[in-house]
């Protein structure tokens, strides 16, 4: 089965009613919920995890702040936060020796990543070689942005998921059916969704519960 992270996000940061809408979708049927490490004070993550927690659902934090410095802050953040997931973020070394010991599952970015929204650049072949790398070095699993990808999308995810062992979580622009569905085809352990709910791409119109609602139904039928 396909997990999805709801991300209460948009364009690659958190919203600042992030709070407000997690109270509305807790009847729909989620159990991992996400968002990033910029858009809203610490303060209210805090208060944002505590509800999520309250519920007894996962909690995911991405780093998609670039510097070695900021990386190590929200690795930081992450221990404090009490997350369940650190997903993001390029240094690996750094962020494992700052979440391991408090039982956060790390999954990195592979790839070179760039931008904000972040973008994924790279031949195939490089980031298939960082993943097996990173893989070694013992990672829970990895953050594949795979439909940011100046690429072809389904090749490199095809190639991930046959080489690794590791689970991959495929974050970034999921925005059809489509997409969702070939996810699924391939037992992709988890995808990310976020932007799309807001800006109602799955069903015009339609409140963001009812989003949320059928983008579970398309990853599990």
């Amino acid at each position: 089965m396909t997990r999805v992270v709801i991300m209460l996000t948009q364009d690659d940061v958190t919203i600042p009613h992030a709070a407000e809408a997690f109270r509305n979708l807790r009847d729909t049927g989620i159990s991992d919920i996400g968002f990033k490490d910029i858009g809203l004070p610490f303060e209210g993550r805090k208060k944002l995890v505590a509800a999520i927690k309250r519920e007894h659902m996962n909690v995911y934090f991405e780093i998609v702040r670039g510097t070695r410095e900021d990386t190590i802050r929200s690795a930081r953040e992450a221990v404090e936060l009490g997350v369940d997931y650190l997903i993001g973020g390029k240094y690996l070394q750094e962020v494992a020796s700052i979440v391991k010991a408090n039982k956060i599952k790390y999954y990195p970015y592979v790839g070179r990543v760039f931008g904000h929204p972040c973008l994924l650049a790279g031949s195939i072949d490089e980031i298939l070689a960082e993943a097996r790398e990173r893989e070694g070095r013992g990672v829970d699993g990895l953050n594949l942005l795979a439909y940011r990808y100046n690429g072809d999308s389904r090749s490199l995810i095809r190639n991930l998921k046959g080489a690794l062992k590791v689970p991959l979580l495929v974050a970034g622009s999921v925005d059809s059916s489509e997409k969702i569905q070939f996810l699924t085809r391939l037992k992709i352990p988890a995808f990310t969704v976020g932007t799309a709910l807001f800006e109602k791409k799955f069903l015009p119109g339609a409140s963001l519960s009812d989003q949320v609602k059928f983008v579970l139904r398309e990853a599990n039928q």
